[in-house]
C-alpha cells in the first residue's frame, strides 16, 4: 500500500518545494523505503518542451522521452530513481486529453466540467503505477491562492477523502519573512496562507517554514496555534550552505521524523543511513583545488536554464575533490566585440559549449570552439555544442568554407541538418521540417556504440556501448564524416545502425569531446557522470599549466 505525501507552497513562489520533496524522498529512502516523486504543473502548456528557458528554466528529459519540469531533475539527482512520462502532468495535458475524449463522445453526452472530470483526471494520474512503492510524493506547482492550481487542490481534497486517513499527509511549504527594520520574524503570511488552504478544504499536517533567521519556540507555538497543527510539526528550514546539505539539515530539524510519526511508522523504522550524503557534503565543502570553467551559451541570464549542467559540473568537481567555479559567458558577446574572445577565454581552465536552439549566438560558440582547439584548452561540446564543433572543424580544417546548419537557414554545405528518421524501441520514427515543434524531437535514451581504443571509451571505463538521453531536432550530417575525420575530428560514437553521429573527439588535443546527447541529465552527486569527471580532471591538469 503506497502512502501519499502531498506538497504545496504558500506566500510566494520559489520557496524550494522541489528541493524539499527531493530531500524528504532521499531521507525516506535512507530509512529503507522505496519512493517515487511526481510533479503537478498548473500551466496550460502540454509540457515545457516549447517554452523558453527564460520562462521556466531547463527542460528535463527522462529516459522514456518525456519533456518535464526541472524539478524532476532534483528528484532524480537526490534519489537516483529514474522518472517516467507519468511522473509529470500539466493542466494543458489534462485538458487536451479531456477535450479529445469529449470530441470522441466518450462522455456519452454528459456536460464536461472541472468537477468531476478534470479532478478525476488528476486523481487518476496521482494513483496510477503505484507498483510496490512505500511512498509517493506529489508536488503541486504554483502558490496556494493561484487560480491555476485550484483544480489540483480540489483533487487533493477529494483524494484525502477517497483514501484511508492514515494513507495521506500534506506538507505545506511557507515563508516566515524577517523584517529588518523591526528586527522580527513575521508569522502572519504563514497564517494567511494556511487559512487560504483550509478554506479550500485542505488542512496541512506539517508546515515547513523557510526563514533566514532561526525560528524561536514562541513563534513556532504561535504558528501551530493559529494554523491548527502540532507544535512539533512546525519545522524551520533555514538556508543551507549548498543544496546537498539540505537532506541532513531537514533530518536534524525532524522533517522525516514527523512525517513517519504522522503515518505511525516511527517506532518500526530504523534511523536513516546518511553516510552517502555525508560523503557528498564532505567532497563539496572540503575541496583540494579550484578550477574555472567557462560556459559559452545563449541563456546565461537565468542559471536555471542550465540547472542540470550546473549540477553535473559540481558533481565532476566532487569526483576530483575540486571546487568548480563556473563563469557564464554570453555567446553573442563574441559576435559583437573582436577582442572579447581572448579576454574572456584566456583565464579559463576549460570551455564548455552547451545545447540550445536557434541561430542566435552560434558564431560566438564556433569562435569558442576554435579558441579551445587552437589553444589546446579542454573543450566539451553538448548537443548544439557538438554541432558547432563539427561546423568549426569543417570550416577551419576540412576546407568546407560554407559549412553551417539548416537550423540557421538554407545552406549549400549542411554539415548539420534536421533528422527525418531514426530507429527507436517503438520502431522507425519519422519527422519533417514542417511538423509541430512540440514532441517532434529525438527524445529520451538511445544507445550508442563506441569506437575501440577511443578517448571516450576509456572515459566510460572501456565500454563498447552506452545509453544516454537526447533532445534535439538536428543532427550532424554523416555524409560529411570522411571529410571531417580527414581534418582530425574523429567520430568515436555512432548510433547502432551507424547512421547518426553521437560523439566526436580530437586525438591530437588534451581533451576535446563533443556529444550529441545530454550527459548532464544522468549525473548524480553520489554518482558523477564520467564525462564530467573526466572534463574536470582535464581542467585541473590545465590549471597546473597556466
Amino acid at each position: 500500500m503506497a502512502r501519499y505525501i502531498f506538497i504545496t507552497g504558500g506566500v510566494v513562489s520559489s520557496l524550494g518545494k522541489g528541493l524539499m520533496a527531493a530531500s524528504l524522498a532521499a531521507l525516506l529512502q535512507a530509512r529503507g523505503y522505496k519512493v517515487r516523486i511526481r510533479k503537478f504543473d498548473p500551466y496550460l502548456n502540454v509540457d515545457p518542451g516549447t517554452m523558453s528557458p527564460y520562462q521556466h528554466g531547463e527542460v528535463y528529459v527522462t529516459d522514456d522521452g518525456a519533456e518535464t519540469d526541472l524539478d524532476l531533475g532534483h528528484y532524480e539527482r537526490f534519489t537516483g530513481v529514474s522518472a517516467h512520462q507519468n511522473d509529470n502532468i500539466t493542466s494543458g495535458r489534462v485538458y487536451r486529453d479531456i477535450i479529445a475524449k469529449e470530441r470522441r463522445g466518450d462522455y456519452l453526452g454528459a456536460t464536461v466540467q472541472v468537477i468531476p472530470h478534470v479532478t478525476d483526471a488528476i486523481k487518476e494520474f496521482a494513483l496510477q503505477d503505484q507498483d510496490d512503492h512505500d511512498f509517493i510524493l506529489c508536488e503541486i506547482g504554483g502558490t496556494v491562492g493561484d487560480i491555476e492550481s485550484l483544480p489540483f487542490i480540489e483533487a487533493i481534497r477529494q483524494l484525502r477523502n477517497d483514501l484511508p486517513p492514515e494513507q495521506t499527509c500534506l506538507v505545506h511549504v511557507t515563508l516566515v519573512p524577517y523584517i529588518s527594520a523591526a528586527g522580527e520574524l513575521k508569522t502572519k503570511p504563514t497564517q494567511h496562507s494556511v487559512r487560504e488552504l483550509t478554506s479550500l478544504g485542505v488542512q496541512p499536517n506539517l508546515l515547513l517554514c523557510r526563514c533566514e533567521h532561526p525560528l524561536p519556540v514562541s513563534e513556532r507555538n504561535k504558528i501551530a496555534l493559529f494554523c491548527n497543527v502540532r507544535k512539533e510539526a512546525v519545522i524551520q528550514a533555514l538556508d543551507a550552505s549548498s543544496i546537498y546539505a539540505v537532506p541532513q539539515q531537514y533530518h536534524a530539524e525532524g522533517l522525516d521524523t514527523e512525517v513517519l510519526r504522522h503515518f505511525d511508522l516511527l517506532q518500526d523504522t530504523p534511523l536513516p543511513q546518511m553516510a552517502r550524503w555525508e560523503d557528498v557534503v564532505d567532497r563539496y565543502e572540503n575541496y583540494e583545488g579550484e578550477v574555472t570553467i567557462g560556459v559559452v551559451g545563449k541563456y546565461v541570464g537565468l542559471p536555471d536554464a542550465y540547472k542540470s549542467l550546473n549540477e553535473a559540473l559540481v558533481h565532476g568537481g566532487m569526483a576530483n575533490r575540486a571546487k568548480v567555479n563556473i563563469r557564464w559567458i554570453d555567446a553573442e558577446v563574441f559576435e559583437q566585440e573582436d577582442d572579447a574572445i581572448a579576454a574572456q577565454l584566456e583565464p579559463l581552465h576549460a570551455i564548455l559549449v552547451p545545447g540550445g536552439f536557434g541561430e542566435r549566438g552560434s558564431e560566438g560558440k564556433i569562435a569558442s570552439v576554435r579558441f579551445a582547439r587552437e589553444r589546446k584548452v579542454p573543450f566539451f561540446g553538448i548537443c548544439l555544442g557538438m554541432q558547432m564543433a563539427c561546423v568549426e572543424g569543417a570550416r577551419s580544417l576540412a576546407g568546407i568554407d560554407g559549412a553551417s546548419s539548416t537550423e540557421f537557414g538554407q545552406t549549400k554545405e549542411p554539415v548539420v541538418g534536421i533528422i527525418t528518421e531514426w530507429m527507436s524501441e517503438e520502431g522507425l520514427q519519422q519527422r519533417s521540417a514542417d511538423t509541430d515543434m512540440g514532441g517532434t524531437m529525438r527524445l529520451g535514451a538511445y544507445p550508442a556504440k563506441l569506437a575501440g581504443n577511443s578517448h571516450v571509451s576509456r572515459i566510460y571505463g572501456g565500454a563498447s556501448e552506452i545509453s544516454e538521453r537526447h533532445r534535439h531536432r538536428y543532427e550532424v550530417n554523416s555524409a560529411y564524416k570522411e571529410r571531417l575525420e580527414a581534418g582530425g575530428l574523429i567520430f568515436s560514437g555512432m548510433s547502432p545502425d551507424g547512421l547518426l553521429p553521437e560523439i566526436v573527439e580530437r586525438p591530437d588535443h588534451p581533451w576535446f569531446v563533443g556529444v550529441q546527447f545530454h550527459p548532464e541529465l544522468k549525473s548524480r552527486p553520489f554518482d558523477p557522470h564520467p564525462l564530467f569527471s573526466g572534463f574536470i580532471a582535464a581542467a585541473i591538469e590545465q590549471s597546473r599549466l597556466v
